[in-house]
């Protein structure tokens, strides 16, 4: 894999790699580390197939498209109205979510260097700021990712470090819940978490060159990097604090203060980690409602750039302090978008045969499992949305 593949992985990883799941310990810590792997893993199979079939729908409508054009070529004009509302309605929330997070974030920032900016003051610097970035298109976010990426991880491995010495076996063999109602409820944050499918055909339009089984496993490294990091911090954390502890925090804050308490400098690795996992998802949707506006809309770069950003921005601004309830109307959302669209969109293309990616004998990319696997896509959808509507 090429340093540009590689770049996209990260992409991936980073979109997925949110300040969310620093909050995983305290919704998984209750059901224990055996029952939280399981379904995570069952989240993660589950996602990461439904990205592959969205990569399979991307390259045989021609690749090189957006969402709304793979949605007109594949669904006709009532599924790209379709798609195309759900995926605002998604990009958006999402956006707004982490510009109301970045935002805290820059006004602790700057008031540490001596300086005072109001809420509305650094959310607009944040999004204007990174929305620049965005706007210069997918290679500068590309490398600035790998150094965010790295910094990310650098992060996070210093924390497992730092926490592995003080594991308990004795708190992760605990679990303090038998309510299996409870665990499929905590199923809508671990989804959310693995929400990397809206930058896939960006990715693909990005690497024109790769061969098919290259962008399916740059799908596939994408996915796991944060499946292994979740699982990480989750053992870290549920191994260091007994788990009536963990289900007691309101916030992340919380966690991450009884974590320094015997570990000096862990409070300010963990914020740095928060502040670079929200950037990272922020460059990730933000590049995905851009190439939807350049590809719905037409227009050049500074038009596309206040297009994309304005809505998110005013809605950050009226919606403050409410960063969970932004996301959880965005889990609601993901599951039509992520799972049953490109479901959707993978059978007509297969109905359809050849389509403008296909000439001849030449061999087209598709997700293996066949019908068994579609309907068992479905089904994982339909546990998903019952999860969001418990």
């Amino acid at each position: 894999m090429n340093m540009k593949l590689l770049g996209s992985s990260l992409i991936i990883a980073g979109t997925a790699l949110g300040a969310g799941m620093l909050a995983i310990p305290m919704v998984l810590a209750q059901f224990g580390v055996l029952w939280g792997s399981l379904l995570m893993l069952l989240i993660w199979v589950g996602t990461t197939y439904a990205a592959l079939l969205l990569l399979e729908a991307s390259i045989k409508a021609g690749g090189g498209l957006g969402m709304n054009s793979i949605a007109r070529k594949t669904l006709g004009k009532g599924g790209q109205v379709v798609t195309n509302g759900l995926l605002y309605a998604l990009l958006v929330c999402l956006l707004m979510a982490y510009i109301i997070g970045a935002g805290d974030l820059v006004k602790k920032l700057v008031a540490s260097l001596g300086f005072a900016l109001t809420e509305t003051q650094a959310q607009v610097a944040f999004t204007v700021i990174a929305g620049l970035v965005v706007a210069a298109g997918t290679g500068v976010i590309d490398r600035l990712n790998r150094f965010l990426f790295a910094a990310m991880v650098l992060m996070l491995a210093i924390t497992l470090v730092t926490l592995v010495p003080g594991i308990s076996l004795d708190n992760l063999a605990s679990v303090g819940s038998d309510n299996k109602v409870a665990l499929v409820k905590t199923s809508s944050v671990l989804f959310t978490s693995f929400g990397f499918m809206v930058v896939i055909p960006s990715l693909v339009t990005y690497n024109p060159e790769a061969s098919h089984k290259q962008l399916r496993n740059m799908v596939i490294l994408g996915s796991l990097i944060p499946l292994f990091c979740y699982l990480f911090w989750l053992y870290a954390a549920v191994g260091n604090l007994p788990s009536e502890q963990l289900v007691g925090f309101a916030n992340v804050s919380e966690l991450i203060a009884a974590l320094s308490v015997n570990h000096g400098g862990m409070q300010l690795i963990l914020s740095v980690f928060t502040g670079l996992a929200l950037l990272t998802s922020f460059l990730g949707v933000a590049m995905a409602l851009f190439d939807q506006n350049a590809d719905t809309f037409r227009q050049n770069r500074a038009v596309t750039y206040v297009v994309t950003f304005i809505l998110p921005m005013l809605g950050a601004l009226l919606a403050a302090n409410r960063f969970l309830s932004v996301l959880s109307y965005a889990g609601i959302i993901l599951v039509f978008l992520a799972i049953f669209v490109p479901m959707a969109m993978t059978i007509k293309v297969r109905q359809h045969g050849n389509q403008s990616g296909e000439r001849g004998n030449t061999e087209v990319y598709q997700a293996g499992g066949g019908v068994m696997a579609l309907g068992l896509s479905f089904l994982f959808g339909c546990f998903l949305l019952m999860a969001e509507l418990i």
